[in-house]
Parts: structure tokens; sequence; C-alpha cells
């Protein structure tokens, strides 16, 4: 069986897929690394052996990647010239898009992520990207080069409370269930599958897997 390729997929300005761009990188990542951060504020404290700790918040993860890419050989078939054809699609999402006026937010996805706690799909902006070329033509074309990149996670406040909100809940697809079922079952009303669909950024929503957990939002 193939691996399946890491693939990223710039979101508009309402948090959809714009499946046009999407794109797949030419080779899998062999490792990647994910931190975060948390801030606490120390206070110290003569009646106490050690300082008292305020939260202040949690900081978004970063998602780092090393990408290769190799155009001496046929890609798929097809030979491909200058690395910068592959390379660019990356550069693009660090650049300001002329209709968001900012650089997009992007859709990270490699496999099938777990029911908890997932890495994949990572969301957010590129905020680091170095390029490095190191194989050319006489002429000077790249035609192989290593991408240093990181993305900044990215959360929709209204989405993030609704993540804290004690109403919010999962629900884990059962055999015969359909999204206007589930809508008609917890809000009332089947046209609402829309919302868990966006929500979940279905690609197919008529098509959902038997034991997949889907995200419920509350509705206002």
């Amino acid at each position: 069986m193939p691996f399946e390729k890491l693939e990223m997929t710039p979101l508009d300005s309402n948090g959809a897929k714009i499946e046009g761009k999407r794109f797949r990188v030419l080779f899998n990542p062999t490792t990647y690394s994910i931190s975060s951060s948390v801030t606490w504020t120390a206070q110290a404290s003569r009646e106490l052996n050690a300082p008292t700790l305020t939260y202040g918040g949690g900081a978004g993860r970063m998602l780092t990647l090393e990408l290769f890419f190799d155009v001496t050989e046929p890609i798929n078939g097809a030979q491909i010239d200058d690395v910068r054809k592959e390379t660019n699609k990356v550069v693009t999402l660090a650049r300001k898009d002329r209709d968001l006026g900012r650089p997009p937010v992007v859709a990270i996805e490699w496999g099938s992520a777990p029911l908890t706690g997932p890495d994949f799909p990572f969301v957010g902006v590129v905020s680091a990207l170095t390029q490095n070329f190191t194989l050319f033509k006489a002429n000077g074309t790249p035609v192989r080069a290593t991408l240093n990149v990181a993305f900044t996670e990215f959360v929709d406040p209204k989405i993030d409370q609704r993540k804290l909100d004690p109403e919010f809940t999962t629900r884990t697809v059962k055999r015969g269930e359909t999204l206007s079922s589930i809508a008609a079952e917890l809000y009332g009303d089947p046209a609402l599958w829309r919302v868990i669909a966006q929500y979940n950024r279905l690609d197919d929503p008529r098509r959902i897997e038997i034991g997949r957990r889907l995200a419920i939002p509350k509705i206002a």
C-alpha cells in the first residue's frame, strides 16, 4: 500500500478549503515537530519556598517541516525542468493574498488522524520559511531543494470558544446514519447538516465513514 502524501490546502475567509489550490508535496518529510508553550507569571513570596504561579494563557502550537524536492527524475511520468515550479507552491503560502489582504491560513493533512489529540489536520499560517537550493543544471536552473517551513497554529476565536463550551460535544457515526439524521436528532432540523459538515471540513458530506467521530458545535 503506497504512503499517503502530505497535502496543503489554503482556506478562504470563511475557513473553507479552496480545493483548486490544494497540492501534495513531492516527498513526505522524514520527521516533523510540534512545539507549544504556556505562559505563567511567577510572583515571589516570603512565606513560601517557591514563587506562586499565575496562568497567563496558552500560545499556539508550531509545526515545523523539512521538505525535500528533487526533479532530476520524472515525476508521475512528467519531467519538470525547474524545482521552483514545485517549491513555489509552498512559497505562495507565505505571501500576501490579494483577495484576503494577508497570507492564507493553510490546512495541512497527512493520512488518517487519530480520534483524539490529532496532529493532523494542522491549521496554521506560515511564520518562517527558508529555501535551500542544492543542485543545479549547467545553466544555473535549480533542480533540487530543501525547504524548512514553520506553521503557527491559527485558531478561529468562535470555533475555539465552542470547543471550550460545556455544551460542545462529539458524535461517533453509526451504521445507517447520515449528516441529516444526526442534525435532526441533535438540532431538531435536518437542514442543519451543513453546520456539521463545514465545522468538520468534510470533503464529501454525503459519504461519512462508520466510526468517524464528528465534532458537534453549539448553535446559538
